[in-house]
Order: C-alpha cells, then structure tokens, then sequence
C-alpha cells in the first residue's frame, strides 16, 4: 500500500505509543532493526478515509539528547522529513513530566499534534483537562485521547486529517524567552545559522550545544567555521549545561499547564499497594510472590490449547490411512505426521501457555504493577547491565523459556531486551526442571539436592558470565541506568483492549514461530531419518563416529544423541535414552522428542546399568544449559529480529553446555 502521509509515534516509555501503534496498524506492520543500527524498527500502515499512512512507532526514550541509539535515530528520523506528522504522546495522569518531551521536541521544524494519552486515568484520578487551553497556547493540535478505547479514535482520526492538511508547527516563542535567561544563549543561537542543520532551528541547536550533545556539536563542527565552533564551545562552557536548559522546558511546562490542569482530591485504595512494593524490608518478595502468582495463573488459559495440542496428534492415523488408500510414498506420509503434525501440536502446546503469559502480564502492565516490579529491581538488575523489567522474563523462565523470550517485549532498549533473552536461556524450564530431579535422584539418591543446588549456582554463575560475553556489544554504559523517571499511577484495565493485543500477539507468533519450528524440526528430522529404518541415519553415524570426542566430555554417542534430541524438546531426552540403551531406532526416537513419550517402564535399571555416574552428571549439565528448545529458539528470533544474535546465542549455548559438562564429567571422575 503507497502512503499517502507518513505519521512518526513520539513519546516517553509507557507514554501508550505501541498501544496506539497495534490498535491503527494491526498486522499490517513488520519489525527489524534501523540500519547499521541495534535498534528496533516497527513500521505499519492503515487507511482512513481513502488517505493511506504509513505510521513509524519510534524507540521510546526520555529526551531527544544523545544519551542513547534510540535517542540519536529518533530525532535523525524526524529531522530528516520522512515523516509528515509526529504525534506526540504524553500520559495525561502525569502531565508535568511526559511534556518534558514536547519541550525537548521545541525548535524541529516538522508539524506535530499532542495527544494526552489515558485521559481515562487522569479522569479516575479526579484530574480535569482543558485541551482547548494548552492547544491556544501550543499552537498545535492538542487532543485528550485513550490508546485503549475505540471510541477515541473518531477523534484522533479527525485531528490527524485537519493536521496533515494544515501541518501546524509548535509555537516556541514562550520558550524561547526562558532561554533567553541563559546567559550565553542568544550568543550561541547568533553564531548558527537558521539553515545549518535541515530540519533543526538554531535554538534547538544552541540548546543542544548548551547541553554539551556531543552528536549535534560534531554536526555544527562540519557546517561551521572552526572559530565559530570554538566561541560556541567557550560560552557552551560558562553555562549550567543541561540543568539551565531543563530548568527552563519545565518551567514552560508549567506555564503551559497553568489554568488547564485543575484536580480534585480523590482517594485511590490501591495506592495503598506501593506502601509494600515500594518497602526496603517487603518489596522484592513481594514482587516475587506477584510473579509468580502471574506464573501460575499464566498455566490455566493454556490449558485449552495443550488439550487442543493433543488432539492435533489423533490426526495421525487417518491421515496416514488415508495417504496409504491413494497410494502417497511412505516419506510423505512420514514428513506430514513426524514433522508437520508433531511440530503443529508442540506449537500449540507452547502457544497456550504464551497465550497465558502476555494476557498475565499485559494485565500487571495495564493496571501499573510491572513499573513497580522495574522500579524494585532496577539497581539489582543494573549490575548486568539491565533494567528492572528483566526480572520478569527470568522468572517466567523457570516455567518457559518461550514465555520468558515473549516477556521480554516490555523491555523499550532492544540491546537489553536481547539480552535479557540471552540470560534468561540460562534458566532452566519446568521441562527441565521435570528432568534434572527424577536423573539425580536415579543416580545419587539423597545426593540429588547437592546436585539441583550446585546446577541453581551454575545458572547464577553462568547469567553473570552472559552478561559479560554479550552486555559489552549490546548495552553500552550510558544504557547501564535506572530507566523509570516516575511511577504511573494505578488504574483499572481495559479489557478489551488487553485482550485485543493478546490475541494479536499470540496470533502473530503463531505464524512467526510456525515458520521456524517447522524448519528446525525438518531438519533434524531428515537428519535422524533413515530409509532401511533402524539407526542409519546421519545423525546416528556422526554420533557413533564421534564417540571417541564426546566420550571425553562425558557423553558416549546414546547421551550426545539425547542431549542433541534435548535442543528440540527437554522433555523427549528421557524418552530418546530409554530407546537407545533399549536398543530401539533413534528415528523414531527422535519423533517422540517433542511429545515426550517412549519411556521404557525399567527406565531406572536401563540407566544404572549403562551410565556412569560422571557420565550421568556430564549429560545433565549438557541437557540443562543446552538451548532450552527449538519454540525457544524461534521466539527468540521473533523478539529479537535478529537471525545474526539469535545465530551467536544458540552456538554460544552449545559450547558452554558441551563445557560444562565436561567439567562436570571430570570432577565426577574424581568423585567417583
């Protein structure tokens, strides 16, 4: 579709610009990375009237200073005059503070209109809002506006029309006489040109310069004489940089608001809340405790689709009966029930339980618990190099790696979201942790908790070690900060709207993670197949050839074919080591890895009288920091869109897993 208009979303994190941004594109959009640069990218289109827009969801940031790559593309995109509108977002229950973007905007010369986002919100706070007031004093287009209520976007939709036609820019004048109270100021905007920079005033630039943003100094340096720029540099230096300049954005905020903002006291029972997140002593138990109670109750939704997962799988036999009546090869047959219909039913095993954590979540999101979990873990966090909404993704992880990925997605910063991704592959999953107790407790009988303890301190060890490996590319210094300026207020959710985007959602990684389930799956399937049946494959014949390698770290060529049957589903390695040692076909084995079956009913015996107990300890160790699946591994890619990372992950995983269990082998030599 040929955009008629282009419109860029601007605002702060939780401002609502990807509420708004699902809600007027839909599944008419695609996500990557802004060129050259690790930075997410989302780009969608919708109509309105025979007017076709194409709508550019910008990174979330705080400012329009240098402080960050989201920062920098955000204000390059808008200068560069892509765009022909930017709506601008601030959240109406905490005007004072969200406007500080509309301040930083002042002085861009692209047309823009304000939307007061959750004006719900500031209604249930008893805040009352002359829209009319601020928009005489803007000069812009100022909409009261509710991301999550259809009934809102009449409004919008009429705003965004009269804008573009008209394409009011934002009066400064009122700000510019706050600057002015700076000394140096009118120096510095008298030696910039009006023209030196498309797309940027010389008071926006002298602010900058002010501010010491060392991207827009090196821009004025290649337009201007070096003498200009060194007088520049000199008055820049006299100023109280960024505190004069902030200083002056919020005291025109405040003259903007004066007369339009009026409240009434209202008491909010839920507040009463932050008197225990908020608490030294109670509060990161207590985000704990609602975590995983969010965990919990993540599990009942997905029950229907794992009911529904396991009905996909009686599709086989008449599917195979009916191939066999019109005489189909045996291969097609196989590849559509082994394959296809096996991957299909994991899918949609997993997707339940996806389906549950977003609406979990998106729930604790909505009504403002998850800016007090951030809030609350924040510092913690910090010290990889995180924010405090990492914390969630890690501990959703301890029931599925795919819902700790697919948490993920409430992280602004993508360097951190993948990060986060990458640490929280660390944690063992419920399937794992199904496994890892019922194999010490074989081997080691009362040992096992020496076992599940030294595997919890490995994991804590192992997210120390990511987050040095990966944080250093992904997340530089600047990023390494508390990120949350203000706590949201409570309010209540909008149902519909929560389930919209659920729905959506899990729509969307329904088909994303289709796509590479089935292709993993394929692949190792192919490479387990064998056509005389029995263990001909190739798979079989690179693992028995390398047996004298994997020995070395533990593994004879039956535990390295299940710790390879592990990257597909943890819960099928049990079943592949009972066929093996059994002396079944790792082919059909290898079928039974994702729906966990084929466990011979003398499992215990088959173990004791075939693996060591080093050996036993190595393979547990390999399983359990292995990748965590292959529904892992593409909700990974979906919430990354990076096949490069997504790449370094797995193989990063693979090599640490492959070490450690060879440490663990060796130690366990010692031992034992």
């Amino acid at each position: 579709m040929r955009a008629n208009a282009t419109i860029a979303l601007l605002g702060q994190p939780n401002a609502g610009k990807s509420t708004l941004f699902n809600a007027l594109t839909g599944l008419r959009q695609h996500v990557g990375n802004w060129p050259g640069k690790t930075v997410e990218k989302k780009e969608g289109n919708f109509s309105h009237k025979g007017v076709n827009y194409k709508v550019a969801d910008l990174p979330g940031s705080y400012s329009l200073s240098a402080n960050s790559d989201e920062e920098v593309i955000t204000r390059d995109y808008i200068a560069s005059g892509d765009a022909d509108i930017v709506c601008i977002l601030a959240d109406s229950s905490q005007l004072q503070r969200s406007m500080f973007m509309l301040a930083d905007y002042a002085g861009i010369d692209v047309p823009c209109i304000l939307l007061l986002n959750m004006a719900d919100v500031a209604k249930q706070q008893g805040k009352s809002i002359d829209a009319k007031a601020i928009e005489n004093k803007l000069g812009i287009p100022v909409i009261p506006f509710s991301a999550t209520d259809k009934k809102s976007y009449d409004v919008f939709y009429n705003a965004l029309d009269k804008a573009v036609a008209s394409k009011n820019k934002l009066n400064i004048e009122a700000l510019e006489n706050k600057y002015e109270s700076i000394e140096g100021f009118q120096q510095i905007c008298g030696l910039i040109p009006n023209d030196a920079i498309t797309g940027y005033s010389s008071t926006w630039l002298a602010v900058k310069a002010i501010e010491g943003d060392k991207v827009v100094m090196a821009k004025l340096s290649e337009v201007l004489d070096d003498s200009v720029m060194a007088q520049i540099e000199s008055i820049a230096k006299e100023t109280k940089g960024a505190v004069a300049t902030g200083g002056c954005k919020f005291a025109w905020i405040d003259d903007v608001l004066d007369n339009a903002v009026s409240k009434k006291s209202k008491n909010i029972k839920l507040g009463k809340l932050d008197k225990i997140y908020l608490s030294r002593v109670w509060g990161k138990p207590a985000v704990v405790l609602t975590v995983i109670l969010g965990l919990l109750a993540s599990f009942i939704p997905a029950i229907p689709p794992m009911i529904i997962g396991s009905v996909v799988l009686m599709l086989k036999a008449p599917i195979a009966s009916g191939l066999a009546a019109i005489g189909a090869p045996h291969i097609l047959t196989l590849i559509i029930n082994d394959v296809v219909i096996q991957s299909l039913s994991y899918i949609i095993k997993m997707l339940g339980f996806v389906f549950g954590v977003t609406l979990s979540f998106g729930l604790l999101e909505e009504v403002g618990v998850m800016a007090r979990i951030s809030y609350v873990f924040d510092n913690t966090m910090g010290k990889l190099g995180l924010q405090g909404k990492s914390v969630m993704p890690f501990l959703i992880s301890f029931g599925c790696t795919m819902g700790g990925a697919a948490g993920a997605r409430v992280i602004d910063n993508w360097g951190q979201k993948v990060l986060t991704i990458a640490l929280a592959w660390a944690v063992p999953c419920g399937a794992a942790w199904a496994t890892i107790p019922m194999l010490a407790t074989i081997f080691f009988g009362p040992g096992a908790v020496a076992v599940i303890v030294a595997i919890l301190l490995i994991m804590l060890v192992h997210m120390y070690v990511t987050a040095k490996v990966f944080g250093r590319k992904l997340v530089k210094k600047q990023d390494r900060y508390g990120m949350i300026m203000e706590l949201p207020p409570y309010h209540k959710p909008k149902w519909g709207a929560l389930f919209r985007y659920v729905l959506g959602r899990t729509k969307e990684t329904f088909f994303r993670v289709t796509k590479v389930v089935l292709l993993v799956c394929g692949i190792f399937w192919a490479l387990s197949y064998s056509p005389a049946g029995g263990n001909g494959g190739i798979l079989y014949k690179v693992g028995t050839a390398i047996e004298p390698v994997t020995k070395a770290i533990g593994m004879p060529w039956q535990l390295f074919l299940s710790y390879i049957a592990s990257a597909v589903g943890k819960e099928g390695a049990i079943g592949v080591i009972s066929a093996l040692y059994s002396g079944g076909s790792y082919s059909a084995a290898f079928t039974q890895a994702m729906s966990g079956g084929g466990v011979a009913g003398d499992l215990n015996s088959i173990l004791l009288a075939n693996v060591t107990k080093p050996e036993a300890l190595a393979f547990m160790f390999a399983m359990t920091f292995n990748m965590p699946c292959v529904v892992a591994l593409a909700a990974t890619y979906q919430e990354t869109h990076s096949a490069k990372w997504t790449a370094k992950i797995v193989l990063y995983y693979t090599v640490v897993s492959l070490l450690l269990a060879f440490l663990a082998y060796h130690v366990g030599l010692l031992i034992w």
